[in-house]
């Protein structure tokens, strides 16, 4: 039995998450679910799976919480120390960090330094913070098992090539709803058609940063830190079906990708269970028949340009990348609130990343100072 911290279980990956654990009951137990805000789908959570805690973020709502759950022997905490400190607990074995932005880096931080296993969807974490996270990873013993559809599918294309020089990695991306908009017609773009995306059902950010291709320049930085490629070994591949997920390319030239219907519970699953791959209920089966033909595109930087930003991010690092999910967050919110327009986010991260502090060696210290200071800038920028 594996006993699972779900950090963000009321998200769109938490909740499919523990559709796994509903379908798995005999492999998998929630030790600890947590949420943002959204107390009411957590005391429905908390009441059928009968987890040992529960955390709300939002102190407002520790009340309405506590008293639902009272007749339950659940413990109840509320506020970001309290995730850390369940993140930790000697009761969890596998910690899914499915919280957004840079909130999750600290609870993740907490439980590899308890040697959890982290079933990795928090992408900021390494974004902000990758080369920490790696040395703490190998420092405890705490294996990161990654649930990004794109780095799942890496990972398991790479399943016993142990000692084989990996050459490339073609990160897919389905180029999102506005792959073949005139460029001209972005500026006026609504958050509701940034919201709208073709293949997947994710969170109201992830969605946005996809459509901006932020998000795919995120997943090459996850990449690299990962898989230990250097960006100009990272080729962005714009796949509009969806289907093949990732691929790697070996020395001897030999691509292996790996390939299914688009459906999250395939790779949170896999990290929860490795190595052993279990039925996914409900799982469309992969029919190339009814798909036919699939598409390759090369990506379109004017387009997009959060994902050159990524890359200079990268080839800049330091505290660069820290700076660039900062302000992606910040001018997110923005948009989403009708503050500014779909193109004037890239324009704004750019501007940020150009005027603030640069450390080329960061510690973790000054990496929450980087985010403190940019995020507060971007802000007096919107403004």
């Amino acid at each position: 039995m594996r006993r699972i911290a779900i950090l963000g279980s009321t998200g769109s990956i938490g909740t499919q998450a523990l559709d796994i654990v509903r379908h798995h009951r005999d492999l998998f137990t929630a030790q600890v679910l947590t949420a943002g805000s959204n107390v009411d789908l957590l005391i429905r959570q908390a009441r059928e799976f009968q987890p040992d805690a529960v955390v709300i973020a939002d102190t407002s709502k520790y009340q309405t919480l506590q008293e639902a759950l009272a007749d339950l022997p659940i413990k109840v905490y509320a506020g970001a120390d309290a995730i850390e400190q369940v993140a930790a607990l000697p009761s969890v074995d596998m910690v899914l960090t499915a919280m957004v932005g840079f909130a999750g880096l600290r609870p993740t931080i907490a439980a590899i330094k308890e040697g959890k296993a982290i079933a990795l969807a928090n992408k900021e974490t390494l974004v902000v913070a990758g080369r920490l996270i790696m040395q703490l990873s190998k420092q405890y013993g705490a294996p990161i098992l990654p649930v990004d559809s794109e780095h799942s599918a890496i990972f398991q294309c790479l399943a016993g090539e142990e000692g084989n020089a990996l050459e490339r990695i073609l990160l897919t991306a389905s180029g999102g709803p506005f792959r073949l908009w005139p460029i001209e017609k972005l500026q006026h773009v609504t958050a509701e058609e940034a919201l709208k995306h073709p293949n997947w059902d994710m969170g109201a950010k992830i969605t946005i940063d996809s459509a901006s291709m932020l998000n795919k320049g995120f997943e090459m930085i996850e990449a690299y830190h990962l898989y230990h490629v250097p960006p100009e070994r990272i080729q962005v591949v714009i796949h509009p079906e969806s289907i093949i997920h990732s691929a790697v390319e070996f020395a001897d030239g030999a691509v292996i990708a790996q390939a299914g219907t688009p459906d999250m519970r395939l790779p949170i699953q896999y990290a929860f269970s490795y190595p052993t791959r279990l039925p996914v209920i409900g799982n469309k089966p992969l029919d190339l028949f009814s798909i036919g033909t699939l598409h390759f595109e090369k990506p379109d930087y004017e387009r997009f340009p959060c994902l050159r930003l990524s890359f200079e991010a990268i080839n800049r690092g330091g505290n660069v990348p820290c700076m660039l999910n900062a302000a992606g967050e910040i001018t997110n919110a923005a948009f989403r609130k009708g503050l500014i327009g779909f193109l004037d986010m890239p324009r704004l991260i750019e501007k940020a990343l150009s005027i603030a502090s640069f450390i080329a060696s960061p510690t973790l210290d000054d990496l929450f100072a980087t985010d403190t200071e940019v995020r507060a800038l971007t802000s007096s920028l919107i403004s």
